[in-house]
């Protein structure tokens, strides 16, 4: 019949002929390992029943049509799904974040008239953005608790990880790339 070889035969093979692509880059969006206190999850078996009970927070890189990168920092309202802030910037700085995060807060104040934010919950990985102290004295300061992903599992942030999976599916088409975030 023929030479059959065995998978690592294989690639040795491909990658004699130059035929494999290059391995693609990894971007970590999120630095847990910090200093800084990591809260507990308050979300576990909560049920929603209006918007403003639970907002979720995530960053996720979007490709440029020039191989750079840009990152979007979100604050999504888990019952409507609506992204009540947003930050497009081209670097993982906590001053990014904390905009999105005064964003969702203007609104949603607009909404209440009311600056105290009590019953609000606000969940996100253990992100050194959304652990470090303005960022967490900016929610404290409205009364919006604070959650957090017990370990690093996107299924804890379900709601934020498939909002970004849509934004990136969108966005990640060669022909509908941006050239820069400017």
């Amino acid at each position: 019949a023929g030479f059959m070889p065995g998978r690592d035969s294989f690639y040795a093979l491909l990658r004699q002929h130059r035929l494999m692509l290059p391995a693609r880059k990894t971007r970590h969006t999120t630095n847990s390992n910090h200093r800084y206190h990591k809260w507990k999850n308050l979300i576990k078996g909560l049920t929603l029943t209006s918007a403003n009970q639970l907002w979720v927070s995530d960053i996720t890189y979007i490709p440029l049509a020039n191989g750079e990168v840009c990152y979007l920092h979100l604050i999504t309202d888990a019952y409507s799904h609506k992204i009540v802030g947003w930050v497009l910037a081209d670097t993982l700085r906590v001053s990014a974040t904390i905009n999105a995060l005064q964003q969702a807060i203007e609104q949603a104040v607009e909404m209440t008239g009311d600056e105290n934010l009590t019953g609000l919950i606000h969940h996100s990985d253990r992100g050194v953005q959304y652990c470090c102290d303005p960022y967490v004295a900016l929610l404290q300061k409205h009364g919006i608790a604070i959650s957090m992903t017990e370990d690093y599992k996107p299924t804890d942030n379900a709601v934020a990880e498939r909002i970004n999976g849509i934004i990136k599916a969108e966005s990640s088409h060669p022909r509908g790339r941006f050239n820069d975030i400017g």
